[in-house]
């Protein structure tokens, strides 16, 4: 560990940006202004390219012209399944440039959850990535929509999403369906979208991003162009980000940590952003080396898995900064094991564009330890208790965010009414309290809502999908503390008469239908679950239990 990172000093780029956000009202607009301004800066590093400005706006404005083509425009919903690829920014971008929305979708979903989003989403156009991790991705949309076999593009309806016109693939796959089309073929065919066609506005939705409910499947969260970039800038800022800078992201772009955090963060700034298609450790350190990386979004599990290779990484003299959150011996982990003196801890949601809390790269570190940062400018924070009473400096109760907030989900009135107040904030569900700094604390949360590797998880989900085993009769589903993880998820079932399930048949279950982040750590078999006199579960006494059974793994 160097001497700047005992004593929590960063090093500071040579070049910085203007402390104050782009003028560019939209996403689209912004990489166009910046390919006219620094054509030739390096704007993306994603596998074999490695985009300029310039080059990433040609990207753009091919794709949207090639979605154009496809009907795409003012008002569509264009859906994006897909890893951290080249393409998905091509595809993402070019949509808002074409006028559409963009639907994030997670990649590590199943057919159960895939359904659930396409009919969230009403989206018109599917654009999946062929093969994904291995997995055959478009085998599930297939499964989904059995019409891509009948008839050729556009020529079809889908009788489950009626408002879906086109299914678009990324990449290669051997067996394309004859109503699909390869997203390189329609790049080829495509004329670009001249410049000064941008037809995205800054309150309209750049992105929906999906967010696990407390109590619900996954909530529809828009997040519009202005604001998007605004509180993007303003956590760079903490940053301390300029021009000069490079930006590693191993986390999915499709999560508002990637898509609506560090990706306006870096690009509002004119740096260039660092793209593993996936995070896996040793690849990754040998690619922040390689690039000679600034700064880093490291979430816990990233941290612990890059440990192993934590020489390699110190031995990198540019990384200096990055963003993380989690307990102070988490924290300072990044410090101590990977030499990012300038570590951001932080706080937000999804509904919050990612962050609304940031520590400054610069404030002394036992406070970035200690604390979740100073909200970004622009957000109000409050605490209330539960009575709704405003508190004071220093007492612990609910935070709750106004300002630059997702303007409430979509298609759901009762979890708007739950989410927000008649003024317009937001409550967060979280328990901290402002310090006389004006830096945000955790203390504790207050859902059910399970936390791992920083991944909301809804135990409702989890024990819907559980429920539908033949054999169970009862489910509960809790987190449990975990050195890595933050929290593991772990059920508890209880089986019918004579079943024979066990608890690993039940985990291979889950791995068949839910996404991977979601299969329980361990399924306990039980007779029963553990209830008050009037029959309420006592998730308390659960907890107990799992943090037990985890902690002799």
């Amino acid at each position: 560990m160097s001497a700047e990172a005992r004593t929590g000093t960063a090093r500071i780029p040579e070049q910085r940006s203007p402390a104050e956000p782009p003028p560019s009202p939209t996403l689209p607009h912004l990489v166009h202004a910046w390919a006219e301004t620094t054509p030739e800066a390096p704007a993306l590093v994603a596998g074999a390219v490695r985009w300029t400005y310039a080059d990433l706006d040609d990207a753009v404005r091919r794709a949207a012209g090639a979605l154009t083509g496809l009907g795409v425009g003012t008002g569509s919903r264009v859906a994006l399944l897909a890893t951290n690829t080249a393409s998905w920014l091509a595809a993402a971008v070019g949509a808002m440039w074409a006028g559409a929305r963009v639907d994030a979708f997670n990649t590590w979903v199943k057919a159960w959850d895939l359904e659930h989003l396409l009919e969230s989403s009403a989206a018109d156009v599917l654009v999946v990535a062929g093969q994904v991790r291995g997995a055959d991705m478009l085998a599930v949309v297939r499964e989904l929509v059995p019409e891509l076999r009948s008839a050729g593009p556009g020529a079809w309806t889908s009788e489950r999403f009626p408002a879906l016109r086109h299914v678009v693939v990324l990449g290669g796959h051997p067996e394309l369906p004859q109503g699909a089309l390869r997203f390189d073929d329609l790049l080829a065919a495509a004329t670009p979208a001249a410049p000064g066609t941008d037809a995205a506005r800054p309150e309209q939705p750049a992105y929906v991003m999906y967010t696990s409910g407390s109590t619900s499947r996954p909530k529809a969260v828009p997040l519009c162009q202005r604001d998007l970039l605004v509180n993007g800038f303003h956590i760079g800022e903490r940053m301390g980000l300029g021009t000069a800078d490079r930006v590693w992201l191993g986390s999915p772009l499709f999560w508002s940590f990637g898509g609506a955090n560090a990706l306006p963060a870096t690009w509002t700034h004119g740096a260039c952003l660092v793209l593993p298609e996936q995070f896996v450790p040793a690849e990754s350190a040998e690619l922040i080396a390689r690039e000679e990386v600034t700064a880093a979004y490291l979430l816990p599990g990233i941290i612990d898995a890059l440990a192993a290779f934590g020489a390699q990484v110190r031995a990198v003299p540019s990384l200096r900064t990055g963003l993380t959150i989690g307990r102070p011996e988490e924290v300072a982990r990044a410090v101590d094991e990977l030499d990012v003196a300038g570590i951001c801890n932080i706080y937000g949601a999804t509904e919050t564009y990612g962050n609304c809390c940031v520590t400054h790269h610069d404030t002394e570190l036992d406070v970035r330890l200690t604390t979740q940062g100073p909200p970004l400018p622009g957000v109000e924070v409050r605490v209330v208790d539960v009575e709704g009473t405003v508190l004071g400096v220093g007492e612990l109760g609910e935070l709750q965010v106004r300002g630059r907030v997702t303007p409430g989900y979509l298609g759901d009135d009762d979890a708007n009414a739950k989410a927000f107040t008649d003024d317009g904030w937001y409550r967060t569900g979280d328990q901290l309290r402002v310090r006389p700094d004006g830096a945000v604390e955790f203390g504790a949360r207050l859902t059910d809502m399970i936390k791992t590797s920083g991944i909301n998880v809804a135990p409702a989900e989890v024990e819907s999908y559980l429920a539908g085993h033949p054999d169970v009769v009862e489910v509960a589903v809790v987190g449990a503390p975990h050195r890595v993880r933050g929290e593991v998820v772990m059920a508890f079932v209880v089986l019918r008469d004579g079943a024979s399930a066990d608890g690993e048949a039940l985990r291979a279950y889950c791995k068949e239908g839910i996404a991977g982040f979601k299969v329980p750590w361990e399924v306990v078999v039980t007779d029963e679950l553990p209830r008050t006199p009037t029959g309420k579960l006592t998730r308390r006494t659960l907890v107990e239990v799992a943090a037990q059974r985890v902690g002799a793994t």
